[in-house]
């Protein structure tokens, strides 16, 4: 007799079952016990709690919430220089402060852009035009005429294909390094670098290797570490990138990087290199086009190159330039640019005009660095500091010979040597940083900042007058 298929199978599965070990079968039953238990059951519902009005206030009274910033006391020194240097007119070569007339060696300034009446002139007939601001994102309809013309100037002036305008200078950096380095990519930068490439490291998620400042021997140290684990991983190396962020001009030292051996270990190890230029734009360079035209190096070496037209051009915002690719991915991956209301046009129409000054009359940036060395010369001859820049930078940190090993007290001597020199005539200025997010805190000092259209009696006044109130403050504080 033949059996049929499906009662087959039944015969099968039972004949599996009985076969099975016991403690398979006591598992699978409990297994589709639970399941039938987690259908069946009701989610949970937690009760509402009624609290009485009593109940209410007494929990209120004990919640003390903590509080959005800590406290800040009163006598900071950074807020009491807030105060104190409030300026009123405009910040040129001479600034009232206190209500005292002072030679300006505060602001940064460099070719003296801020007050020139040419600028002012075609501001004037730009804000007639377009009004104050531009009330939108590049890519929503803030872009205008005079920010196409502008990139294309600065362009064609850094010898670039292409260039990419910012709102704020300090976003610009901020933004360019976090639109390339990604997670799982490695930067190697200075422990010097100013604080806007600190945060765009700190944004870009990647693995960050500092090396010591302008020490070439210890950068190569860490690209032949770099080499070594990757070939230990070749797989992960294939897929990682590899990046160099230095400055130009550093602004928290004022020396200037070797680029030569840079862009040497850029192209031996691999790397791809971003300089940021804030302080060597306009200032290095036979006609300012910073430190690539200084090394006599083509800009076509450099990957991205990031500035500022907050110090030299005496305008707002900053820009990037480079391959028309590289600087096309940032209108869409950097933030500053997508989501920052763009440049307000009549700062993007003054920062032309001051190219057409840099163009028309390149001697300028040569006068600047003439009065560099000039005040350089005249700092380094004084007892109580040492100058730690190098003698072509437009800042010039004084830092003093004998510090104490108490970092405030320094400062507080520094501060009371600044508000000397403004009672007589000079305004000086304190290098600031935010201590507890610096990675490399440097040493207190005065920061000096140099104008092109400073004379030489000028200067000379200048270094009096700071040799006068070291003197006056330092011995006081000895006796």
């Amino acid at each position: 007799m033949a059996i049929i298929p499906a009662t087959w199978d039944m015969y099968e599965m039972f004949q599996a079952i009985f076969q099975a070990p016991t403690y398979h079968l006591i598992f699978e039953a409990l297994l589709i016990l639970w399941i039938i238990k987690l259908i069946f059951s009701k989610s949970y519902a937690p009760g509402k709690t009624v609290l009485t009005e009593k109940e209410k206030e007494a929990l209120i009274e004990d919640w003390h919430p903590e509080p959005l910033a800590p406290d800040v006391p009163d006598d900071h020194p950074v807020l009491q220089a807030m105060n104190n240097n409030i300026i009123s007119g405009k910040a040129e070569k001479y600034v009232t402060v206190r209500g005292k007339r002072c030679i300006n060696m505060a602001t940064l300034n460099f070719l003296g852009m801020v007050g020139d009446e040419s600028i002012e002139a075609v501001t004037i007939k730009c804000l007639r035009k377009y009004g104050v601001g531009s009330c939108g994102p590049r890519g929503f309809y803030g872009t205008m005429d005079v920010h196409l013309e502008l990139e294309d100037r600065l362009a064609k002036f850094m010898h670039c294909e292409e260039a990419i305008l910012y709102s704020y200078g300090f976003a610009t950096i901020a933004s360019a390094i976090p639109a390339y380095s990604k997670r799982g990519d490695v930067i190697f930068c200075d422990e010097g670098v100013c604080f806007a490439i600190q945060k765009g490291l700190v944004a870009s998620r990647s693995l960050i290797k500092y090396f010591k400042h302008n020490n070439m021997e210890d950068l190569e140290r860490l690209l032949l570490e770099q080499q070594a684990e990757d070939q230990r991983n070749p797989k992960k190396a294939k897929a990682t990138r590899r990046f160099l962020v230095v400055e130009g001009l550093y602004n928290k030292h004022g020396d200037i990087c070797p680029l030569p051996k840079l862009i040497e270990l850029k192209w031996k190890y691999k790397l791809r290199i971003f300089v940021e230029e804030s302080f060597s734009f306009g200032v290095l360079g036979a006609s300012g086009r910073g430190i690539t035209e200084h090394f006599g190096i083509n800009v076509d070496e450099i990957d991205l190159i990031a500035a500022s037209l907050e110090n030299s051009i005496g305008s707002c915002g900053g820009f990037c330039c480079g391959k028309k690719y590289v600087i096309d991915h940032q209108r869409l991956s950097g933030l500053g640019y997508c989501f920052s209301a763009s440049l307000p046009p009549m700062l993007a129409t003054a920062a032309i005009e001051a190219l057409n000054i840099m163009e028309r009359d390149p001697g300028i940036c040569q006068t600047l660095r003439n009065n560099c060395r000039m005040v350089h010369d005249g700092l380094s001859k004084l007892s109580y500091f040492h100058v730690g820049s190098d003698p072509l930078a437009p800042i010039q940190h004084l830092y003093l010979t004998e510090p104490s090993a108490d970092r405030d007290l320094d400062t507080c001597t520094l501060q009371k040597i600044a508000d000397e020199a403004i009672k007589n005539g000079v305004a000086l200025t304190l290098s600031r940083y935010l201590e507890a997010e610096e990675h490399h805190l440097p040493l207190p000092s005065i920061r000096v900042a140099v104008n092109a259209k400073l004379s030489n009696e000028e200067i000379t006044k200048v270094v009096a007058t700071i040799a006068e109130a070291s003197r006056t403050v330092l011995c006081t504080s000895s006796l």
